[in-house]
């Protein structure tokens, strides 16, 4: 695989599993428009350069514009063992989001319901919280989604009124002073048990270089 294709980075691998730091911008699986390059197969690429006779499929999905670990089983019955975990919410998962305003709370726990079109049924969402920052015009928290609906996070902070920095799809950026190029949300930290081992397992990343560098302009 050339260098510059392989935009994201491995971050522990073995003969079951392989945890990845995916890029902002990069989709994990095709939409419906069909896209090719997306992590799955990149990854799959790697794994036939090196002459590999397993596919990786990922274990759960995080969007286009969140950086940060995602998971992903060497095969599929690896992968149903993982998925397993996430439905028992033996998965932990922590991420790091830039708010729009001022959080008056330190922690709290958000409770709501979103409609799932797919089940055709509306669904609990649960996601805790905890501020780590309060700076000029935007809060800096570690949130840690208990539940697993498709866009939790972003659509929590939208109804509490702090919309993630960048957010575009249920806020307009134009309504905001601070600017960022995407949603400001990194999965950070995730812990799981090995599927084959039953170790548990526990990885942290450093936050993203383009949320670092926010950071910085913005004190």
């Amino acid at each position: 695989m050339s260098p510059e294709n392989k935009r994201y980075g491995i971050v522990y691998e073995d003969d079951h599993i392989i945890v990845v730091n995916k890029p902002a911008g990069l989709l994990v699986v095709p939409t419906p428009k069909g896209e090719t390059n997306t992590l799955t197969d990149l990854l799959n690429l790697e794994l036939k350069s090196r002459g590999a006779e397993v596919n990786a499929h990922p274990c759960h999905r995080i969007d286009r514009e969140t950086s940060g670990l995602i998971v992903y089983a060497k095969g599929k019955s690896v992968q149903q063992a993982v998925m397993e975990q996430f439905k028992k919410r033996l998965v932990k998962k922590k991420y790091i989001a830039f708010l729009h305003g001022t959080m008056r709370k330190n922690s709290d726990t958000l409770k709501g319901y979103v409609y799932n079109k797919a089940r055709r049924k509306t669904e609990l969402m649960i996601t805790k919280f905890r501020v780590l920052d309060r700076r000029l015009d935007f809060t800096i928290a570690e949130v840690e989604p208990v539940t697993g609906r498709t866009n939790q996070i972003r659509i929590h902070f939208k109804e509490l009124g702090h919309p993630l920095v960048g957010e575009s799809v249920y806020a307009f950026r134009k309504d905001f002073r601070l600017r960022f190029k995407r949603a400001a949300l990194h999965a950070k930290a995730i812990e799981f048990n090995h599927p084959v081992t039953g170790k548990r397992l526990n990885f942290n990343l450093p936050l993203a270089d383009d949320m670092v560098n926010f950071m910085r302009l913005h004190p």
